[in-house]
């Protein structure tokens, strides 16, 4: 396969997975962007900058996550290898349960998807499977890559998800601590196996999310409790159990984001108002993070190549 273009701008969404009871299933997308530039150079340099979240942390080479991604996927297309430059504006926190790892990784299979001449030759199956080899999972990196909610899951084939409504009153609020909590230590936490009875509740909660998230956001309290991860992992994370147990109290709509150790409230209508209030009065006690209403994101991660003269051209867009 042929280089079509030698110089794209990448935006993919932050997300939120599980939403509580869709453990390693369910994800959002979240309104709040890392932006990229990639640049194809003749020679074999590969140069990578970063700024934001990450920088002077995360490698600048070609160990770097979003270029990995990048070869790895030319390399499947068949594309001669040639020399990049790379240049990150991180929004996204690292180490905090909002899918900063699955957005560099579809980042970079977006890339490259747009820098081929034939774009078409990766359909959504196949940008959503290749992300997915790299995560090892599809619950953050299916809404990074189609915007909105997904339900994601693993069949013989590979990865596969389908969206989710979202009715349009619902907003996402995430707070999120300064301490980072690393997804092998929140994994590791996790029991081999949990009680039946915990499933099949965590089970049917799943399924009345569907509903709440679609059409009555009135239910989302009930709809995200889970019994399968978020309890195990209070010890990983005490003041993320803390502050979830406090919202809950207060009727608010509360989970782990991802594997935390952020924490996601799904709020509507008048419940917004209340969680301001509710986090006014607990001001003390939530020192150390901070609030953010991106909004839900509904596009998904999106490439544009940039013309001749500078300019960016026609969005390439994830899916197809």
């Amino acid at each position: 396969m042929q280089l079509g273009a030698d110089h794209v701008l990448v935006r993919v969404p932050a997300t939120s997975a599980n939403l509580g009871p869709g453990f390693d299933a369910m994800g959002l997308a979240l309104a709040l962007y890392d932006d990229l530039e990639v640049e194809l150079l003749a020679s074999d340099d590969v140069v990578v900058e970063v700024e934001g979240q990450g920088a002077g942390e995360v490698p600048v080479g070609e160990d770097h996550l979003v270029v990995r991604a990048l070869r790895h996927t030319l390399d499947l297309a068949g594309a001669p290898r040639t020399g990049l430059r790379l240049r990150c504006l991180n929004r996204i926190p690292h180490g905090r349960g909002l899918g900063s790892s699955a957005a560099a990784v579809v980042a970079g299979v977006v890339a490259a998807r747009a820098l081929l001449a034939d774009p078409h030759v990766l359909d959504a199956t196949a940008v959503l499977r290749i992300a997915t080899e790299f995560e090892g999972h599809p619950d953050n990196a299916a809404p990074a890559i189609r915007g909105g909610a997904t339900l994601a899951w693993q069949s013989a084939d590979g990865a596969r998800a389908v969206d989710l409504d979202v009715d349009e009153r619902i907003e996402a609020t995430v707070l999120v601590p300064d301490v980072r909590l690393a997804t092998s230590r929140a994994r590791g936490v996790l029991p081999a196996e949990v009680p039946h009875g915990d499933a099949a509740f965590t089970a049917g909660r799943a399924g009345l999310l569907v509903e709440a998230l679609a059409r009555r956001p009135e239910l989302l309290l009930d709809a995200t409790e889970d019994r399968l991860h978020q309890d195990y992992r209070a010890g990983v994370m005490a003041g993320s159990a803390e502050l979830l147990r406090a919202l809950r109290t207060e009727g608010l709509a509360a989970t782990i984001s991802g594997a935390g150790p952020t924490v996601l409230v799904l709020t509507a209508g008048e419940g917004t108002g209340r969680l301001d209030a509710v986090l006014a009065d607990l001001v003390d006690d939530v020192a150390g993070w901070r609030a953010l209403r991106p909004g839900v994101d509904h596009g998904g991660a999106v490439a544009r190549r940039v013309t001749s003269g500078g300019r960016p051209g026609a969005s390439v867009p994830g899916t197809v």
